[in-house]
Parts: C-alpha cells; structure tokens; sequence
C-alpha cells in the first residue's frame, strides 16, 4: 500500500515540478513523513534528506527539457548558482543536527508564512509590471500595472539563505524563488520553469551530505532501505510516478492563464502545510 501511495505521489510531484516549480520537495516530504513513520521523530529528517534525491533527479530532467529561451534569462547567473550549492550543503549539515521536532515545525512554520506574504504583499498575485519577460511563452500576455520594466535577475547574495533554508527544511528552494522571480517581472510560466534549474543548484550538494552515513541516528542505520539518510525505495517509487509526467507536460504544456497559475500555487503550499500538519 506505501508503495501504491509513492507511485501515486510521485505522479504529482511530476505535476507540481513542470507546472509549480517544485522538484518534489514540499510534496515528498510530507509523504515520506508518512511512510517512514515507524522512524518515529527522525522520519522527518528521512523525508528531508530523501525529497533532496528526488529533487536532484526531478529538476534536473525538467531542466534538460526546458527550452534555451528560457533558461537564457539565467545567463550570468554563475555567482548565484554557486551561493546557493554553499548555502545548501550548511543547510543539510544543519539537518542532520538540528533536532527533528525543530525541521518539522520550522517547514509548517515556513510554508504558513510564505502563503500569509503570498496574499498579503503586492507583487505575486498582482503583478505590477508590464513588460512581456525574456523567453516568455508565445502569446502571453503582459501583467497589469502602471510601470513597465523589464524582468530583473534574482541578486547573487541571495543564494547563500536561500540554499540554506531550502535544504534545512527538505522544499528545494522553489518556494523562495518563484515567488522572487514574480516580483522580479517573470510569467508564472517562466518564473517556475527556471526555478528547476535553481533547484538542481541546492539539491544537489544537500543530496551528497545527506547520503553520508557519518551521524545518522541508530533507528536509521537500522533500517534496511537507507543508504545515509535516504529513503532509496521511497525516492525511486517517486520518481518512477514523476518523470514519466515530466517528459509528457514538458512536451506539451498546459495553457494555464497567468492569474489561475498563482493562485494555484498559493492553493498547493496551503495544502502541503495543512498534511503536514495532520
């Protein structure tokens, strides 16, 4: 039955990674939370250290698929890429010290005010810009607004916290830099499709610290599907649903209007916070 439930998740992280940005993060985790259970606390950190494989694999086949106009808006961004691998190998380290009820309540906490910021702040569920973004989709159309101005970069010293948060808390930083990117003057379609990439940057080195079994608890070197602090047979489940759902939704896009996108989004991390919660 866990397994079913993986196949079945793992179906939705493929959604979430084309059309939302997350590479499986805020959706493994809870998920593997629930699997993993019998880990008791440290099954948090299971679904912390396992959603930073699926990520890896997940971001990066959805970036190979990506079209180069797209991505070319990152063209440049080597600083922030690399600040973002530094602050997410601090960030894992940090998870695998950081006591577990803390990593719980800290992605709730997260997640809960990220939705606050997404309805409360201008900026992401109305947009005040007006140019058309650098490799946007054919046919979009501007958002609304008195100032147009073309999309900005995200700054490189931002990279740093973000990476750190992202693979503390197991999201893969997409929550983060979607909504930044929104702000910045990208489509939802664009902002999502280069936080892949971003993704792969954090998940990347978090994986790598994660698989060391240096540390690890008793209950977890216990457990005969652990390699470190991975779940392998819970990550594979996933990805098994997800890439299948990457490579068609890549290939052929749904057209979602630019407003029902975001509130999407908002819709999804309410979601996540509330299973997670449960």
């Amino acid at each position: 039955m866990n397994l079913v439930a993986l196949l079945g998740i793992g179906l939705l992280t493929g959604v979430t990674t084309v059309l939302f940005g997350f590479g499986g993060g805020f959706v493994a985790v809870p998920v593997v939370v629930w699997a993993d259970a019998a880990l008791g606390a440290d099954a948090i950190r299971v679904a912390t250290a396992t959603s930073a494989v699926v990520m890896v694999v997940n971001a990066a086949f959805a970036t190979a698929v990506t079209p180069r106009r797209v991505l070319a808006a990152l063209r440049g961004g080597g600083p922030l890429l690399l600040l973002l691998a530094c602050g997410a190998a601090a960030g894992a380290l940090a998870a695998r010290l950081a006591p577990a009820g803390l990593i719980r309540w800290a992605f709730v906490g997260y997640v809960a005010l990220t939705v606050v910021d997404l309805l409360l702040r201008p900026g992401f569920l109305r947009p005040r810009t007006t140019a058309a973004p650098a490799g946007a989709e054919p046919g979009s159309r501007p958002g609304p607004g008195p100032d147009p101005v073309a999309p900005r970069p995200l700054p490189a010293l931002a990279g740093a916290p973000v990476g750190a948060v992202a693979a503390f808390l197991g999201v893969g930083g997409s929550v983060m830099t979607v909504p930044a990117m929104r702000r910045s003057g990208h489509s939802m379609h664009v902002a999502t499709a280069l936080a892949n990439p971003l993704t792969l940057a954090i998940a990347l080195p978090a994986a790598a610290v994660f698989l060391s079994g240096a540390g690890s608890p008793a209950a977890v070197h216990a457990h005969p599907d652990l390699v470190g602090l991975v779940d392998l047979r819970a990550a594979a489940a996933l990805l098994l649903g997800a890439l299948p759902v990457i490579a068609v939704l890549r290939r052929r896009p749904p057209r979602i209007p630019d407003g029902v996108h975001a509130w999407t989004y908002v819709a999804l991390l309410g979601a996540v916070a509330v299973a997670m919660l449960l």
